[in-house]
Formats: structure tokens, sequence, C-alpha cells
């Protein structure tokens, strides 16, 4: 393939927006995405997105179509299905796969918006689970289990709106955290106390989910390592998210939490290595806004480095030519 200015890895709000900005700026860009749409957690969000300014949508499958009409119109370059064989820093080349066809493309610099996945429990049973399509939102799924029994695992806002949610049709609800210090806001527990359905069953782990054609209980332990079992109709897994940084992380400085370090607008430690999005950014301050914010700065910053590179490589072409014509 062609060589590239920027190549942006990853196809979510802050990706899609560093190629809207690349495009404006006239940068020669490339975005690629490994799955087969873009958008990222766009299409996981059921709820109304209500605080991103002067745009309202339903859920987030509507506001990534709205994303990905605009990087359409503007003609931004993108490739989905994507698999990253390898990325060499030395020579700034990476090596994907796009349907068992290997590439390579050069660039000068590149832009990780990978963002976050869903943190996995990574127990006997849930890659099973996983693997049959039982992954739900509370938010558009908890109709499934009205009068049903239902575990939520985790102790922060995600984790207690979500048993809330289903706590209105299940008959039971658990909610499983590891310790009894819960990081959901006040008023969220203060509801979720009040719920009769809504067993909070604090300082417990679970340790395997069971079910051969869909999951009919769950063991856990407590501290004490007293052991049991709780049958149930399905679990939801709300432990926190874990950044997307694999692909860098013998290249570039990272935190206990394998966030990428970068500064405010974007650089690591490495010069030709930029990162924006919920890849860098601490999850309890990630927002749509937020990420497409950095896609603009870095798309900025790096343009100012692309113009300050080719009027050096100009001045110093001329002082060649006038050298020549001294001699």
């Amino acid at each position: 393939m062609q060589p590239v200015d920027i190549l942006i890895i990853g196809g979510g709000p802050a990706g899609v927006s560093a190629a809207l900005w690349c495009k404006r700026l006239g940068i020669n860009h490339l975005l690629i995405e490994k799955n087969n749409e873009l958008g990222g957690q766009l299409a996981k969000i059921h709820n109304e997105i209500i605080d991103y300014p002067g745009l309202y949508s339903n859920n987030g499958k509507e506001m990534l179509r709205i994303f990905t009409t605009q990087l359409e119109d503007r003609q931004c370059p993108y490739l989905l299905n994507i698999e990253i064989i390898s990325l060499n820093m030395e020579n700034r080349t990476i090596k994907i796969k796009q349907d068992n066809e290997l590439l390579n493309i050069n660039f000068k610099y590149i832009i990780l918006a990978t963002g976050a996945s869903q943190r996995t429990l990574g127990v006997l049973g849930e890659k099973e689970m996983m693997e049959r399509g039982e992954v739900y939102s509370a938010t558009a799924d908890a109709y499934l289990f009205k009068n049903k029994t239902v575990a939520v695992v985790g102790g922060g806002d995600r984790a207690v709106e979500g048993a809330l949610l289903l706590a209105d049709f299940a008959e039971r609800v658990y909610l499983i955290h590891r310790t009894r210090r819960f990081k959901a806001q006040s008023q969220y527990m203060d509801i979720l106390m009040a719920k009769e359905n809504i067993t909070i069953i604090p300082d417990t782990i679970v340790t395997a989910i069971k079910g051969e054609e869909s999951v009919t209980s769950i063991d856990v332990k407590n501290l004490l390592g007293e052991t049991g079992t709780l049958k149930l109709d399905a679990i939801l897994v709300r432990i926190g998210i874990k950044p997307n940084s694999e692909l860098v992380k013998d290249l570039i400085n990272m935190n206990q939490h394998g966030l990428i370090v970068t500064d405010h607008i974007g650089r690591t430690n490495h010069p030709y290595i930029f990162a924006i999005g919920d890849v860098c950014t601490d999850s309890r301050l990630s927002s749509i806004t937020a990420s497409v914010g950095q896609g603009a700065i870095v798309a900025k910053h790096i343009s100012s480095l692309l113009t300050v590179g080719s009027q050096n490589e100009y001045h110093l072409k001329n002082a060649k030519n006038e050298i020549e014509c001294t001699k």
C-alpha cells in the first residue's frame, strides 16, 4: 500500500475524530479497525446519549451511523476487519491482514485510538457463556428476565445501575462484589438498599459459571474461604474496563493499569507514537466528548510537525542547490 503520514489504529469516536481532522487539514492518513464496523463501544450503548453537545442520539448505534456517514461523506480512508500482525517502529512499518491478504503500510506517525474492553472474570465457564451469546445489556435486555433470577458482579456505577434496572423485572437480583466498599455514587446506593428483591453479597468472588446450553448456576467463595452455589438464569459481569494497549506494551510507558501515559496533547514517550481516547484516559474521566476532543488536538499537533518537517526539507533542498551552484 501507499505510505501515509498518519496511521490511526481504532475506529471509535477518538479515531473517527482524528480521521476527520486529518482530512480537514489535508493530511494523508488511514484508519484501520479490527472489527467489521466502526464505533468501538458505541454499538454497546443502549441508553440515550444526551450529553454530547449539539447531537442527541437515542442510543450508541444511532450515533455510530451519524459518525460513519460523516466519515464517508468526507471520504476519509479506512479499512475494517484488520488483524495487526506486527508493528516495527524502527522503520515505521505495520504489517496487517485483511481477508487473508497481507499488507505492509509505511507511516510517519501513529495514533493509537484502540479504546478499552470489558474486563472478564477469567473463570471456568465464562468463555463458553460468551460464545453462546449470553452477554446482556441491563438497559436493553432487562425484560428478558421477568420473574427470573440474575446476578450482577461489580461495585461501580454500571454494576449498581444494572442491578436496579434488572430489579424492575427479575424476581431476585444478586449483586456480588469482592469487597464491602462500593465505588458507585451514593444516590445509587441509597436506591439499591431500598430494593427488597436485590441481595447484596459483599467480600465474595465468582469462581465458576455453570450450564451447558445456558447459565444455570454460579459457584462463589467469600473471604473466609467459604464456598457456595447460586442457582440463576444469567450473570452480568460489570467489573470495569481494561485499555487495549497490548500492541505497544514494550514500546512506550504505561501505568500500573495498562493505560498509556500521555501529555495534554496525546504525546507518549516515543516521538512517533500518540494515543487518544480510552486507551490512555482513566475510565472515571472518559467520555465520547473527551475522546472526540483528543482526536482533534492530536491531529492538529501532528499537522504542525509535518508542516515543520516539510519546511525543513524544503530549506535543506534549497541549501543543497545553492551549494551546487557555487561550485
